[in-house]
């Protein structure tokens, strides 16, 4: 069985807890998520299943959708609503401040990733620092935030917003550094995920269902392979290079404006093969398959 299922992640269900869910439910050991959802959080969250565990680290590259609910006027030292309180603020914003601090936080920002999380300091994750009290300095990462909207009427407490973002980002650290910026306090107070690049939420399968199947009913759930890499051009190679690409053979390409370690979606006798990149030897373009998934 390979493939992809669009599975939505309950609240209080870890990504690890997920995979091993799959596992019971399915009966294999080859399976793994496609990037890790807070467990606080609900949502999509694509699972890998047989060969597709060999694309999950393609997932990074796509855009993930929330929305996303604010609270002002309360830091929490996790910046969600499972920290725990560590400031309060009672200043009042205006609504058109918030519409102006949204909209500064739209584009290429900088992000410093919260305690409260996996990024690894010396070997270690955050979190596991965070729970021994110890804070330690983080460098700051580049994000993109594609899109960022106010969905509710403000009522000067709770916004509820809707966010197209880069991997990356940290929608809790999104939620405070709104706050800081409107000079009082902010923490995330809800979220849920609704789409990891073609994967929406209106497509997803929750686990009371997912529990009323058999094995064979789950497999006409799972997406093909090539489903999660539409973020990547598709190449169609001849036939007739079939044997060479499986055995590893660099094909020859013509000249026509290829970027090196560009990477491709190929194709070849009518089906989706592998992930292949572009590599130059004196100035000759190449095409070597990184993944065969065929």
């Amino acid at each position: 069985m390979n493939g992809i299922i669009n599975f939505f992640k309950p609240r209080g269900m870890t990504s690890h807890d997920a995979v091993s869910f799959f596992r019971k439910l399915l009966g294999i050991k080859k399976i793994g998520h496609s990037g890790t959802l807070d467990p606080n959080a609900t949502g999509v969250l694509p699972i890998c299943i047989g060969k597709a565990t060999r694309v999950s680290e393609y997932f990074n590259e796509m855009d993930k959708e929330y929305i996303g609910e604010l609270t002002l006027g309360i830091r929490t030292d996790t910046q969600d609503m499972d920290g725990k309180v560590i400031d309060t603020s009672h200043s009042k914003v205006t609504e058109k401040e918030i519409i102006n601090s949204f909209h500064s936080f739209e584009g290429e920002i900088t992000q410093i990733p919260p305690m409260y999380s996996a990024v690894r300091h010396k070997g270690k994750k955050l979190y596991e620092l965070a729970r021994e009290g110890k804070i330690v300095e983080r460098e700051s990462r580049n994000i993109h935030i594609k899109e960022l909207k106010i969905l509710n009427n403000y009522n000067n407490e709770e916004i509820i917003f809707y966010t197209k973002c880069s991997k990356g980002t940290y929608i809790r650290t999104l939620c405070n550094d709104i706050g800081e910026d409107l000079q009082t306090h902010g923490f995330m107070s809800y979220l849920i995920r609704v789409g990891v690049g073609d994967f929406k939420i209106e497509d997803s399968y929750g686990k009371e269902y997912l529990n009323s199947l058999n094995k064979n009913e789950v497999k006409k759930l799972l997406k093909p392979m090539d489903f999660a890499l539409t973020h990547l051009d598709e190449m169609i190679v001849q036939d007739r290079l079939y044997n060479q690409l499986i055995n590893g053979a660099k094909i020859p390409l013509d000249k026509s404006n290829y970027i090196e370690n560009k990477r491709y979606r190929v194709y070849c006798l009518d089906k989706f093969i592998g992930i292949a990149r572009i590599i130059t030897k004196d100035n000759n373009p190449l095409l070597k398959m990184d993944k065969m998934l065929a």
